[in-house]
């Protein structure tokens, strides 16, 4: 069981970050941001998927049509990436949107941080200190030496601090590195120097084979220790990736689990069938599945039915043929071509 680090609770519109609230899935628009149909469609689409909070960037006052537009096309809560102009942050939260993400360091005086920081109060607007490596002040760089965990948690500290000076603390903080280890040493940090929800992320993570092995690393290892409270897998590949991939990293440490669990042997020259095939064929009718199950896909009767006797509802192959069984104990023969239709019926007796 893994016990949650505890941390302050905020609201991005309806969906609750931190606390004791569930670990949210989100995922950022990459269509040019005076696209407004594009990125209106594209919000559509991770909403279709599954994401539960959507970013998009704000560069500029015609990009807040843009994000007015996703705003009112979309269920979910929608945040707004700010970077050095303030006054894209204020007319985003004019134009409804649910959270802000800004790094007040860099937006200039202290009144124009106040404004942020009052207007998001009035409105209950959280915002999101974003510190990655590329971001990091160059006196840090000079202190520390290069881009450390301590040199990130640094900063980010003291964007927050920022805002805790105008008596704003509905803030949620992520500190990403592309470097798996200065990333998850950063949020370990940063874990126990404040209470603030985490945000987590490999930032700049690769391509969609890469990135997701690098985000499952990452923000794996840090969810098993009970740190984060949200997570972005950041890959170069369409959006809505990154939607399944996240979820697929909270199964694989068991803290989704109103969903089926698939096990499935790396196959050996006892296999006499396309246990590959069957195995994805499975995971694939079982995609929408919300049953809280372990089912198994093995090999061979000889060891299948016992290496996977937890499983709920299991299949063993044969030669041109197939055992289903449940906890260890074989129900009936099947033929190979009926697997997955017997071994369906059987789940949903279940």
């Amino acid at each position: 069981m893994i016990e949650r680090r505890k941390s302050k609770k905020v609201y991005a519109g309806n969906v609750a970050i931190g606390g004791d609230s569930k670990i949210t899935v989100q995922s950022m628009l990459n269509v040019p941001a005076e696209n407004v149909e594009g990125n209106v469609k594209q919000a559509l689409e991770l909403e279709e998927a599954g994401c539960e909070i959507i970013r998009l960037t704000v560069p500029n006052k015609e990009a807040v049509k843009t994000l007015y537009a996703v705003k009112n096309a979309v269920k979910i809560p929608v945040v707004a990436d700010i970077h050095f102009d303030y006054k894209c942050a204020l007319e985003s939260v004019e134009a409804g949107v649910d959270k802000i993400r800004i790094n007040p360091g860099n937006i200039g005086s202290d009144d124009r941080i106040k404004a942020v920081a009052d207007a998001c109060k009035l409105h209950n607007i959280p915002i999101r200190i974003g510190v990655n490596s590329g971001s990091l002040e160059k006196d840090l760089l000079a202190k520390y030496g290069s881009v450390t965990p301590e040199a990130l948690c640094e900063s980010a500290l003291r964007h927050a601090s920022l805002l805790e000076k105008f008596d704003f603390d509905d803030i949620v903080i992520s500190i990403k590195s592309s470097n798996v280890q200065t990333m998850t040493a950063a949020y370990r940090l940063i874990a126990d120097k404040c209470s603030y929800p985490l945000h987590l992320g490999v930032t700049e993570a690769g391509t969609h084979r890469m990135g997701m092995i690098k985000s499952a690393a990452g923000i794996g290892a840090l969810l098993l220790d009970g740190i984060g409270d949200t997570i972005r897998v950041s890959l170069t590949a369409d959006p809505v990736s990154e939607i399944a991939a996240g979820f697929d990293i909270l199964k694989a440490v068991g803290i989704k689990t109103d969903c089926p669990q698939i096990v499935s042997c790396p196959t050996c020259g006892r296999t006499k069938i396309d246990l590959i095939g069957l195995a994805e064929k499975v995971e694939a009718a079982l995609a929408n599945c919300n049953k809280p199950i372990k089912v198994a896909v093995m090999g061979c009767v000889v060891n299948g039915p016992g290496e996977a006797k937890e499983a709920d509802i299991g299949v063993a192959g044969g030669d041109g043929c197939g055992m289903l069984f449940r906890h260890g104990e074989v129900l009936r023969k099947v033929d190979e071509k009926d697997i997955v239709d017997e071994l369906l019926k059987e789940i949903e007796s279940l």
